[in-house]
Formats: structure tokens, sequence, C-alpha cells
């Protein structure tokens, strides 16, 4: 049984699961994970959602405001051997429940096309492909996409 936690960036466990994001991101990203970096500071970052399995942390995600109606979902892992388990739609869930707690409407991400598992989560969630928005405009790698949270639960 899953169980999932609302926190802050100051967690320990979010630290760590952060870190292991990282170390797989620049095996997956090569040379482009120093550009990417750059904007995955957990700096600051008051939402956060930890999943637990097995009495351990084992999948983080995050979101922050980005416009007046938006939100932006982060920093979205979970453990190699808990993939495929339903925990990443289960944080999804929970951050975008959070956004409209916040009064936020929509959301937004930006993922990259060497994460397909990542991609499929999203579309199947209900997130469609939009323009890359912000530093990731021109990015060939980014894939950048939306969702109503009104209009389209998870």
């Amino acid at each position: 049984m899953t169980k999932l936690i609302r926190t802050n960036a100051e967690n320990p466990e979010f630290r760590f699961l952060i870190a292991l994001l990282d170390q797989y991101l620049h095996q997956q990203d090569g040379d482009d994970h120093a550009f990417y970096s750059q904007f995955n500071s957990i700096s600051g970052i008051r939402h956060v959602v930890l999943a637990y399995a097995d009495d351990k942390a084992v999948g983080c995600g995050a979101l922050k405001p980005y416009d007046e109606q938006s939100i932006e979902i982060k920093r979205m892992y979970v453990l190699p051997e808990y993939r495929g388990k339903g925990i990443a739609t289960a944080m999804l869930k929970e951050l975008e429940a959070w956004g409209l707690e916040e009064g936020r409407s929509k959301a937004v991400l930006e993922t990259g096309k060497k994460q397909p598992e990542a991609i499929a989560l999203y579309h199947k969630a209900g997130y469609t492909d939009i323009p890359n928005f912000g530093q990731y405009e021109g990015v060939e790698n980014s894939v950048c996409m939306t969702k109503d949270l009104q209009e389209q639960p998870l």
C-alpha cells in the first residue's frame, strides 16, 4: 500500500530522492544535463509530495507556482524497482489536487524526449502537448504539456 505525504523541499528523504533523480537524468540526458539542471533547483519549493511503500520513501514530485492560474509540476521520480505500480499517477493526482487547493486551475510541465515513460504517464493523465514555454523555447529535447485541472480530473 502506498502512502502519500505532503511536505517541502527541506525534507531529507525528498533531497535523497532528488539526488537519485539527478543521477538518472544525467545518464539519460548526457551532455544536455548541465543545461536542464539550472532549472531544477529545489530551493524554496514549498509543495512536495512523497510516496512511501514498504516503510520507505520511494517516489517524489513537486509543484511550484507558474503564473496566477497555473502550477508547474516538477521533480517527479519513482525508484526503478517501484515503477509500474501506479505510484507516479497517485503523486501526480495529489499534486494536482494541491494546486487546485491553492486556487490554480491549470498545470504545466516540461519533460524530455529521452523520458518516454514520463511522456506516456502525462498523456495518460490527460496532459496535452503545447509549444515549449519559458526557458524551454527552442530546446529540441524538451516536451512541454498542459492540463486544465478543473475539466480533466486524473
